[in-house]
């Protein structure tokens, strides 16, 4: 083992804990040549990836053999025209060849642009101009490329278009995975800068359009603290992030990082989630450590865990949305494993999280990263006091923290929005306990006014979520003449159970027993399911009725 990870970093400790991390890099740092490349050539045979997909089709790669294939890609984007700066959007589930594709573009110095395989015309055509798009890779699984080939005729920019898992469309796609196979697996480095653009991402906000994005080159050194402190991987381990390679989640947990750290990551290439069918997984691969959102655990806490060996699980993380203490509750007795919550968003990597060697307190987003400073503040910018609800907020007068994006793409009045003063506003709000816990509260808009009370919704769900007629809960504000606002319970109920009066004035007399009365749902609401963003998370504008569902 290589231990490469320390090449790029100046770690500070104080009683065996991390207090300070600091990135090193030359100015042509580019993970693809400085790492994997570089871990291929002293450990060829060095495991990389288990694949795997929902058809019973298994590969193993090695570094050797991401090396050799982001190499062929690299000459295939450019053997076509594909230069550096040029945008690329990469639509590819969990196939592998996206770590192939993506690495490629990295050699180049062109930027990738990860998305979902749920996009429609209307969202290609708006991401394709937005971004100046030159070229597509993707999946021939589902509809996909008939929306994109939908999408052609109002996107002058985009030339070319890669077809992955079989021919595309028509004779206008082109192989990927046949014309990869025909390339060299040499590819002399290129004159890409560390402080080059590597990444755009489309957000998936809860209102207006998707913002842009973008990170330079030295983004995957963030993400040391993410696998070495958070995730805790082992080099000699398994590592599963459950994530699409469309979402920013990915780069968090299926590559930067944990090959950073030399260890090796599963990628289950499944059509659709379903834990009774993922939860074998963990036993017949040997996964040791596993990271997933807070629903993904609701729903495994909802089937019978004494059915499956999940003894080769060594550690457990979480993040992507607050975690309810009954979810760590029920996941602790169940396997004996703290999960460990953290908290960041697409324009960082992790900012703030219960590290190696801390104790979690459950229900808490943890304590701030060494590579970030981070504070709470008022409504004025200025610091608040312990206990007190306050606006997350990084502060940059010491430079950018490594890992933070470098702003939103084409549009430095927007980034001004949310970046001035030498404070990055996350629109996230929580307080800080004695102990220096941040616990959270919501975003900045949708904080509940009522009767002169500041609710959070977070809290009110937690203790829904705790009733065992809950799967998925959404608390909002609606008008009201007397108080202002009163709260709303948006509730998805888990099977067994069927609405009825009963049941929400049960459901009221619990929340007014486990938390302040003053903060029941008034008004309950049974649905099928959530409106929620592209992305997953609930869009809350929707259920208010500030926003239409599309």
């Amino acid at each position: 083992m290589l231990n490469i990870h320390q090449k790029f970093c100046k770690e500070t400790f104080h009683d065996g804990r991390l207090v300070d991390f600091k990135p090193v890099y030359d100015e042509n740092f580019n993970f693809a040549y400085d790492v994997i490349d570089e871990i291929a050539k002293a450990e060829p045979d060095r495991r990389a990836m288990v694949w795997c997909d929902s058809h019973g089709e298994e590969r193993e790669f090695t570094f050797g053999d991401i090396s050799r294939y982001s190499s062929k890609a690299a000459n295939l984007f450019k053997s076509v025209g594909i230069k550096k700066g040029d945008t690329v959007v990469l639509v590819l589930k969990r196939h592998y060849q996206f770590w192939f594709a993506v690495l490629g573009l990295h050699k180049i110095g062109a930027v990738g642009i990860p998305a979902t395989n749920l996009l429609t015309k209307k969202d290609y055509v708006y991401r394709f101009n937005a971004a100046h798009v030159t070229a597509i890779v993707a999946t021939t699984v589902g509809e996909v490329q008939e929306h994109i080939d939908a999408a052609v005729p109002e996107s002058p920019t985009l030339k070319y278009k890669f077809s992955v898992k079989g021919k595309g469309r028509d004779e206008s796609w082109i192989d990927f995975d046949t014309e990869l196979e025909k390339q060299s697996d040499v590819f002399p480095r290129e004159d890409v800068k560390a402080t080059d653009p590597m990444l755009l991402y489309f957000t998936s906000g809860t209102t207006g359009m998707p913002k842009m994005v973008y990170h330079d080159n030295t983004y995957p050194l963030g993400h040391i603290i993410t696998a070495k402190y958070w995730h805790n991987v082992d080099p000699d381990g398994l590592h599963l992030t459950i994530s699409d390679t469309g979402w920013m989640k990915a780069m968090w947990g299926k590559l930067y990082g944990q090959w950073l750290m030399e260890a090796a990551i599963f990628v289950c290439d499944f059509d659709k989630f379903t834990p009774s069918d993922l939860l074998p997984l963990f036993a017949k691969y040997n996964i040791t450590t596993f990271c997933a959102p807070p629903t993904i655990y609701r729903f495994f806490i909802k089937e019978d865990l004494s059915k499956y060996d999940l003894t080769s699980l060594k550690y457990v993380t979480t993040a992507g949305e607050p975690l309810n203490a009954e979810v760590y509750n029920q996941i602790y007795a169940a396997t004996g494993l703290k999960l460990m919550e953290a908290f960041g968003q697409t324009e960082t990597t992790l900012t703030l999280g219960n590290f190696v060697g801390t104790t979690p307190k459950p229900g808490s987003m943890g304590k701030p990263s060494p590579g970030y400073d981070v504070d709470l503040v008022d409504a004025d910018g200025k610091s608040v006091e312990t206990g007190v609800v306050g606006e997350v907020v990084l502060r940059t007068d010491k430079g950018k923290p490594c890992g933070m994006f470098d702003g939103y793409y084409e549009n430095p009045e927007l980034t001004k929005t949310v970046w001035y003063d030498n404070l990055y506003h996350t629109g996230d709000t929580a307080w800080k306990d004695e102990d220096g816990y941040y616990w959270y509260v919501g975003r900045t808009d949708d904080i509940i006014k009522s009767s002169g009370y500041r609710i959070g919704p977070f809290e009110i769900e937690s203790v829904i979520m705790e009733h065992p007629c809950c799967l998925e809960c959404a608390i909002t504000g609606v008008p009201d003449p007397i108080r202002g606002q009163v709260v709303k319970a948006t509730i998805v109920l888990a099977k067994g159970y069927s609405p009825s009066e009963e049941l929400k004035k049960e459901i009221q007399n619990y929340v007014k027993q486990q938390t302040a009365p003053y903060k029941y749902p008034r008004v309950v609401e049974f649905v099928d399911e959530l409106p929620k963003t592209i992305s997953g998370k609930i869009r809350r504008t929707v259920i208010r009725g500030d926003e239409k569902e599309n």
